[in-house]
């Protein structure tokens, strides 16, 4: 199989630009973003949420919640994080690579990019994030990758192996990051010794979040039969934003996110943060009940 891309328009957007090995496809705007449309095997279902005609309604002076994949930066803050990005914004390929470039925001003085390659012969991307400082000061911040899933499906979240209490194990082995409006007592939530499982449920609108510092570097949302890994990197001894969050999972019945963050970085003016997912799709993974739960692990092992 071979990459062919192509300029197209997608579910009513226009200058849309196109991946396909004929396995899965992806798409991605040239008219607002940085945002990936799409990402699905080929002829079905896109595993992430279109909210395109409720973003129609929207004013381009807001900032819309389309769906797909968008780059933000951490931690979240009302002016710098909504800033509206419904301009066009340029798209090009070269050498197999996809990039999509946003100069820089007005408020912040970040510029974002995407650059994607799609696997010739698998249902694997590489995606690339960048921010890059465009401003006269330094600033602290995290690249924050965020995948806005359909709801309807489960997210999966690792913890790190389970060890006896003992004088080996004296110190705690990981952390929970809690919001305000985090409620384990919610049926949404269901806890093994190796995961944290989150269920997008299209009748709850009340809102959950939780971050980890996902030291087995992937994250995984089954919907239908269809599963989106998402692998990571993570740096032990680097610091997170959030609390020391590499990844989270947030939900509020319209959607369910799988978030990943770089390290906590400061940037001078010109310096760049690069932070990297690879995303997968299969059909060989069952629904992550707790019985479930270690074929993905040794799935995603087997699949490094």
């Amino acid at each position: 199989m071979n990459v062919i891309y192509e300029k197209s328009s997608y579910m009513g957007w226009n200058g849309c630009h196109k991946l396909s090995n004929g396995l899965v496809d992806l798409v991605v705007s040239g008219e607002f973003g940085p945002r990936v449309l799409r990402f699905g095997f080929s002829g079905e279902e896109n595993v992430f949420l279109e909210q395109y005609e409720a973003a129609r309604q929207i004013p381009d002076t807001e900032f819309k919640l389309v769906g797909g994949h968008r780059l933000w930066h951490a931690p979240e803050d009302p002016q710098r994080t909504y800033v509206p990005d419904n301009s066009p914004i340029p798209v090009t390929y070269s050498d197999g690579v996809l990039s999509i470039v946003l100069k820089s925001e007005p408020v912040a003085q970040i510029e974002k990019s995407i650059e994607i390659s799609l696997d010739p012969t698998s249902a694997r991307a590489i995606v690339t994030h960048t921010l890059t400082n465009r401003g006269v000061w330094a600033t602290e911040l995290a690249a924050w990758a965020l995948s806005v899933m359909k709801p309807g499906g489960t997210a999966l979240l690792p913890l790190p192996p389970r060890a006896p209490h003992g004088p080996s194990n004296l110190l705690p082995s990981t952390t929970f990051v809690l919001w305000s409006y985090t409620d384990f007592s919610d049926p949404r939530w269901e806890f093994t010794s190796r995961s944290v499982a989150l269920y997008g449920d299209p009748s709850r609108t009340d809102a959950q979040k939780i971050g980890v510092p996902v030291s087995e570097g992937w994250l995984a949302y089954w919907r239908d039969g269809t599963t989106f890994v998402k692998r990571i990197d993570f740096e032990p001894a680097a610091t997170y934003a959030d609390g020391g969050s590499s990844a989270e999972l947030f939900t509020n019945g319209l959607f369910l996110e799988l978030e990943s963050l770089s390290p906590l970085v400061k940037l001078a003016p010109g310096e760049s943060v690069e932070h990297v997912e690879v995303w997968e799709l299969t059909r060989d993974l069952p629904s992550p009940e707790p019985k479930n739960v270690s074929a993905y692990f040794s799935w995603i092992k087997g699949h490094e």
